[in-house]
């Protein structure tokens, strides 16, 4: 997990800040958080994901790095339903640790322009 963030943040240069949604790299981390697939990708992924961030040092680059969490208690709908909110209202830029196929085919299906991306590990 880690390492994928900081893959994902060493895209992330000076020029491209005007692309990123109010000047804010914002990386969503959607996964099972209870149930069946939380040991694999679950309350561990939101410490890997700080600590990748910074690992990054987002600051001493000019960047602001926030990290988003949410659980997708193992429910396509439920994680499409977040995605949606992620991308639509609250500008998360990229969505990653969506650890099974449903819900990667859920949460990266993009119903219109206003979707970025989604990163399984």
């Amino acid at each position: 997990m880690s390492a994928l963030l900081i893959v994902l943040l060493s895209f992330v240069t000076r020029p491209a800040a005007g692309q990123i949604s109010d000047g804010v790299v914002k990386i969503g981390v959607l996964n099972d958080e209870l149930g069946p697939y939380a040991v694999l990708a679950g309350p561990g992924s939101r410490v890997a994901a700080l600590m990748a961030v910074e690992d990054f040092n987002p600051a001493a680059r000019g960047l602001k790095v926030e990290v988003v969490f949410a659980d997708h208690q193992n429910n396509p709908e439920v994680g499409a339903a977040i995605a949606r909110q992620w991308y639509d209202t609250e500008h998360v830029d990229v969505i990653v640790d969506v650890p099974t196929t449903s819900m990667s085919v859920a949460s990266s299906s993009p119903p219109h322009p206003g979707w970025r991306c989604s990163a399984r590990p």
